[in-house]
């Protein structure tokens, strides 16, 4: 065996330092402080990744832990709209600064480095990977748990979180009807290869609550999700209701005032790791 220059474009030896595979890692910005970093993800779209983020963040915000959220959605953001936040992020030259809500969560999102919210985002998946990136390298953080909103599916931007960011757990989004197995067998899947650890499932759109007498009424019939964790020895850690009320907050960008304990059992064993 030749000397080793240790340049391997030119080298056809296969020794260890080739064969080892290289870690995609990425070291958050050093003047950051991130606690715990949780991804809130779903194998399909149109589930609710988004309110479940904002509402657990809110949770844990109010236990007075301090809480960022990076949009990780960068074609379709909602984030800043559902805390009522339109203003750009700032920053210097190697740095960008979260926005603040209202009651201080930390927020990065595409629509905060837009001109207008509504400019499309037409980017290629490698473009996207690298913008979310950012999110993590190039943004001061501040923050003891930061949640990450995931778009859905096991495309270039999940793939890039899943193996940029050191995560700490993630919690899969589900909805009631039969299609539940595979959205919950994706996520898992994709959690398994990439030895990510799953908290949870949460079953959003589970229930109606009726106004006179407070029955929950099961809109989309029995629900799959109990049988889905079952097989995969997962644990529902909340069922979230179809709330009219909560879509006004959201739209009226005031997600913060919800009210509700849906996410209580999911913030307590989120405090306990």
């Amino acid at each position: 065996m030749s000397e080793c220059t240790h340049n391997c474009s030119t080298c056809g030896e296969s020794c260890g330092e080739r064969t080892e595979p290289q870690s995609l890692r990425k070291e958050h910005h050093p003047a950051a402080r991130v606690g715990k970093v949780y991804g809130i993800v779903s194998g399909k779209g149109g589930v609710g990744k988004s309110m479940v983020t904002s509402q657990l963040a809110v949770t844990m915000r109010r236990r007075g832990h301090k809480v960022g959220i990076m949009d990780a959605d960068v074609t379709g953001p909602s984030i800043p709209r559902s805390f009522g936040i339109s203003d750009r992020a700032t920053g210097m030259d190697n740095c960008f600064y979260p926005c603040l809500s209202k009651e201080g969560t930390q927020l990065m999102s595409m629509n905060l480095l837009l001109d207008n919210e509504t400019d499309p985002v037409l980017w290629r998946g490698p473009i996207l990977g690298g913008v979310v990136q950012q999110f993590w390298t190039d943004v001061l953080w501040d923050v003891d748990y930061l949640f990450i909103d995931m778009p859905p599916g096991t495309g270039d931007v999940p793939l890039s979180v899943f193996q940029s960011i050191p995560l700490d757990g993630i919690i899969i989004v589900t909805s009631p009807q039969e299609l539940v197995s595979m959205v919950v067998e994706k996520a898992v899947n994709m959690a398994e290869l990439m030895h990510v650890p799953i908290v949870g499932l949460v079953e959003n759109m589970s229930y109606v609550s009726c106004p006179d007498c407070g029955k929950k009424v099961f809109l989309f019939g029995e629900s799959k999700t109990e049988a889905a964790a079952e097989r995969h020895g997962l644990e529902i850690i909340a069922r979230l209701p179809i709330d009219p009320a909560l879509t006004a907050l959201v739209d009226s960008g005031e997600i913060e005032r919800f009210e509700g304990t849906w996410l209580d059992h999911a913030a307590d064993i989120i405090e306990g790791k």
